[in-house]
């Protein structure tokens, strides 16, 4: 077997059974060329070869190569077939085959995006990006047209980030069709974005997205050195990429937002992050990104700011509930009995009384059954996988309290903490909190609240020396910059928004007018 694909970093000289192939110039030999393509690529079923004359052309032998179901095969009858085949009217009977090249290219095909190539290594990228290969005898260049129409999935709502105000189109798996979704939100001339193909087989495409002037200069170029550098046999998805990138080495945070919004892609864009969509996910991403914009939802600026306010401290506050929550029931009744008020000790001392199991282990059975069932409600059919998930996590909670395995109030622990972390509205930080929260309660089995404080300090020093390219993670608290306050714990109205943060952008920009505040007519703004 030539290679091994589940390399991370294949390096083809290494391998001596492997033969690499060397560049090869097209050959003025139509059979050479059609010899070597059909080596290269083999003779799958699905890759169309066609040869024909044109005798207008002075009988010059011509090919076209494309793989079907990657392309549109009107756009290739109509655009590429029928133009070869008809009969060219010349002012002189003979023409050269570098004058049919030119005809073909300027004259005879009615399509926009026609590009040459003088090498099978210019020519098969574009082969399996959807291009219609045409390869002329006589000549050592070739052409592809764009004729590129596979099937893809329509624009739906977002399953992941759903919003009840806001716009209901999200990502699909197409990468031209969101950076389409993205050119229609930004008009503007200074939104660039710069293609790669990243993976040796895949050959995927990734799209970087951003804004002139206003994303980091050094941030950019942080994200093309590594995304040149990554070398690799598969891109499938964006956390591929992700892993690839991010900042944080062995952290459970992460430093990289994924979101599958174009209008929180283009928020994020126009504070100054920078945008990365890959061929074949729904799922875009946005860098840098500090911790507090994982708590930041679209529909935060489709509402009035006091409610988008109160939202996100409910958002911080579940954090902390999700994470803290078993970990200090267990430090109480495990070591701080005297914290709890007389009435409450009783009530928790008598439902525990038939329990066989400490509080740590009845802490891990029911956060590990509960996992379970959410696990199988997604992989479970959608027409049954809720009904199990809940009818799975009533009749069970409520056979444990029965059979005496957990005491009453632990349910009502662990039921509270997921329920807290489903309101966080990203699931890569409601994730993390998951890992720490089973590190936190068997902290607080062991030393208690000293050892739940101890590792919450710990974890905040930790947080203080992440970066996102560059960016510290905990900006604008740690270090702490007041006036770029208004939009992290609270949203202040927007008129009030004027500047652009500079933990991002490393500079100041203004994003709108001052003084924007409505006034009663014949009043002066202040």
């Amino acid at each position: 077997m030539p290679g091994n694909p589940q390399r991370a970093n294949p390096d083809k000289s290494d391998n001596p059974e492997q033969s690499v192939p060397g560049p090869f110039p097209l050959n003025p030999s139509l059979e050479v060329n059609l010899q070597e393509l059909s080596q290269r690529i083999g003779r799958s079923s699905d890759i169309v070869v066609r040869r024909f004359t044109n005798e207008s052309l002075s009988s010059l032998d011509l090919a076209f190569i494309y793989i079907d179901g990657l392309v549109n095969a009107d756009v290739v009858n109509q655009g590429v077939l029928q133009p070869l085949l008809e009969t060219v009217k010349l002012k002189s009977e003979f023409i050269s085959a570098t004058d049919a090249f030119h005809m073909i290219k300027n004259q005879m095909l009615p399509i926009g995006g026609v590009k040459e190539g003088n090498t099978l290594e210019m020519l098969l990228p574009m082969l399996f990006d959807g291009y219609t290969l045409i390869l002329l005898g006589g000549l050592g260049v070739g052409m592809a047209a764009d004729t590129s129409g596979w099937e893809k999935r329509s624009i739906n709502e977002p399953t992941s980030q759903g919003v009840i105000r806001g716009p209901k189109e999200g990502f699909t798996e197409s990468l031209r069709t969101g950076t389409s979704m993205l050119r229609r939100r930004l008009k503007t001339p200074d939104l660039r974005i710069e293609e790669y193909k990243i993976g040796q087989r895949t050959q995927t495409g990734v799209a970087l997205v951003y804004l002139e002037g206003i994303a980091s200069k050094q941030v950019l170029k942080e994200i093309r050195r590594r995304l040149n550098a990554i070398n690799t046999d598969s891109i499938l998805e964006s956390n591929y990429i992700e892993e690839f990138i991010q900042d944080g080495g062995l952290t459970p945070f992460p430093t990289i937002q994924n979101t599958e919004r174009p209008d929180a892609m283009a928020g994020g864009i126009l504070e100054g992050q920078v945008g990365i969509i890959i061929d074949g996910t729904p799922f875009a991403l946005l860098a840098p990104s500090t911790f507090f914009n994982f708590f930041q939802s679209s529909e935060d600026y489709y509402q009035r700011y006091d409610i988008s306010s109160f939202l996100r401290l409910i958002r911080y506050s579940a954090f902390f509930v999700s994470m803290l929550l078993p970990a200090l029931y267990i430090a109480v009744t495990t070591f701080h009995q005297e914290m709890l008020p007389t009435t409450l000790l009783i009530s928790l001392a008598a439902q525990r009384e038939g329990v066989p199991l400490p509080a740590l282990a009845e802490a891990l059975l029911m956060e590990l059954t509960f996992d379970v069932l959410r696990e199988a409600g997604v992989r479970m059919p959608r027409t049954i996988g809720p009904a199990i998930s809940i009818v799975g996590a009533l009749v069970l909670g409520q056979a444990a309290v029965q059979a005496g395995l957990v005491s009453a109030a632990m349910v009502i622990v662990v039921s509270f903490t997921a329920i807290s972390n489903f309101v966080i509205p990203s699931l890569a930080i409601a994730n993390s909190i998951r890992l720490i929260r089973f590190v936190m309660m068997f902290i607080a089995a062991t030393l208690g609240l000293f050892g739940i404080m101890s590792f919450l300090i710990v974890l905040l020093i930790h947080m203080a020396g992440l970066r996102s390219f560059g960016v510290p993670y905990l900006s604008p608290v740690a270090p702490m910059v007041p006036r770029y306050l208004k939009d992290i714990f609270i949203r202040v109205p927007l008129w009030d928004m004027t500047m652009r943060p500079n933990t991002i952008l490393g500079k100041e920009t203004r994003r709108q007018g001052e003084h924007q505040q409505p006034k009663p007519q014949g009043e002066d703004p202040v």
